[in-house]
């Protein structure tokens, strides 16, 4: 049981009870959490995971919600945010060093204004960084982790720096899941400002071009199947336009599932139960999820890979 009280002698920062997660969220879908909680710095957000585990309360991280999908029912236990404690980037040294709850978009822009070559493909990625480390967030070929140095986070309660080699990196993967990240320490080549300015440009541009920028969504829903691509998959399953309740799968994208303005959790998991069986009934792959998925039943999503 949730006890405000003693919750508010931890966390000085913002705290709220029942808070509907739809706001939160890209997708603009997700019923409300127990208790929404936004610790001020790393002390605070430290005495909570304490405080959350020995009382047996769930809880997540939720970033900028750009990777999830959120049950209707939302989730039973706390969510907890880092923007408002861990929102800093700064260079020491030869390295920068950045908060988990900084945006990814910040992130870039600071390192190329800095003349820092190496992120700029990440360009117009929604999300915070802690979010993009944790799943390795990448694009046109880069990855977050390339110029990664350690990361800092909290591991059974203690403060621990992993070296990149210990995070488990892969393709839209690591062993970081389970651990809450506090910031990360990049080194990164040199780079021409006004060039990297404009291969931002570039991918912005391209990134607006082909997906559905203009509704609601949490980008990719699937990873791309080794050697292919998963929007391809879908489109030549027939599902490309395909709706169900408030959500489709995109006309520009199939790999996106778009909010038209209405649709429910339930409405998106149901397309993605459809592209996964369509594309594995007509070509024999097995579409692995990209996004996350928030405070559903085991019997929901049992089927799902």
């Amino acid at each position: 049981m949730i006890k405000l009280e003693e919750i508010r002698e931890i966390v000085k920062g913002e705290i709220l009870i029942n808070e509907p997660l739809a706001k939160y969220s890209t997708f603009k879908i997700g019923g409300p959490a127990d208790i929404y909680i936004a610790p001020r710095d790393v002390d605070e957000l430290l005495r909570l995971i304490q405080y959350l585990k020995e009382e047996g309360i769930d809880f997540i991280i939720l970033g900028n919600g750009s990777n999830v999908l959120i049950s209707d029912e939302g989730f039973r236990g706390a969510v907890i945010n880092l923007e408002a404690g861990l929102n800093f980037i700064k260079i020491e040294g030869e390295y920068v060093v950045a908060g988990a709850g900084v945006k990814l978009a910040k992130f870039v822009d600071f390192c190329i204004e800095n003349g820092f070559r190496g992120v700029e493909m990440m360009a117009g990625i929604p999300g915070t960084l802690g979010g993009a480390i944790v799943m390795n967030a990448g694009a046109y070929s880069a990855e977050i982790s390339d110029h990664l140095v350690d990361v800092d986070v909290i591991r059974d309660l203690n403060l621990v720096r992993l070296k990149k080699e210990e995070c488990g990196f892969g393709y839209r993967t690591s062993n970081l899941t389970k651990d809450v990240v506090i910031q990360a320490r990049f080194k990164f080549p040199p780079g021409d400002i006004e060039e990297m300015k404009r291969r931002r440009r570039e991918i912005l541009i391209k990134r607006n071009q082909a997906q559905p920028v203009n509704f609601p969504n949490v980008g990719s829903i699937f990873k791309n199947p080794p050697g292919n691509y998963a929007g391809k998959l879908i489109e030549e399953a027939g599902l490309k336009g395909i709706q169900i309740g408030g959500a489709q799968i995109s006309e520009k994208h199939a790999n996106f599932i778009i909010n038209k303005g209405n649709a429910t959790a339930s409405d998106v998991l149901e397309l993605i139960k459809l592209a996964q069986r369509k594309v594995y009934e007509k070509f024999g792959v097995k579409l692995e999820l990209e996004v996350r998925l928030i405070g559903f039943e085991e019997e929901e999503i049992q089927d799902l890979i």
